[in-house]
């Protein structure tokens, strides 16, 4: 009896503290710890953004999975690897970031916010939350820097 009360309380703690070990990583190292975003990472080295979202922030990044990266057109992704198309590559990461801790419950219908990219995306709740009209599957984890909206499709910045 002993025994199991002391394994039971065991694994409940280690599952409580795993949040709150969660938010003492920084985003990139949630996103690569949560291990669907490899491609999102070889995208942020190719572009030179790890330091900077290692920075304290705080961000809000709206992290495209390797499924969304996937859907892309063949091809896309390994183009805006190439070191000639560093530029666009920033441009397209930079658009899936905003300046500053937003929540999901700081969401609203029609929200406008500015990128780091400079343009503005747009958030719609009809139906669950949206940007770009992008379904956000999975929101709020934190990070100790800030926070990570999963969505479902890489979204593209105005050209």
């Amino acid at each position: 009896m002993i025994r199991r009360t002391f394994l039971a309380l065991t694994v409940a703690a280690s599952f409580l503290s795993a949040p709150a070990f969660a938010a003492e990583m920084d985003i990139v190292d949630t996103a690569i710890g949560a291990g669907n975003f490899t491609t999102l990472a070889a995208a942020l080295t190719a572009a030179g953004l790890v330091e900077t979202l290692k920075g304290a922030g705080p961000f809000t990044v709206f992290a495209p999975t390797d499924a969304a990266f996937a859907a892309l057109p063949a091809g896309t992704v390994e183009d805006l690897l190439k070191p000639e198309n560093k530029d666009k590559l920033i441009a397209l990461l930079t658009y899936h970031v905003l300046a500053g801790k937003v929540m999901s419950t700081d969401l609203s219908e029609g929200l406008k916010a500015k990128t780091v990219n400079g343009a503005e995306v747009t958030i719609t709740l009809d139906g669950g939350a949206k940007v770009n009209g992008v379904v956000i599957s999975t929101a709020d984890i934190a990070a100790s820097n800030g926070v990570i909206h999963v969505i479902d499709a890489v979204i593209m910045p105005p050209m």
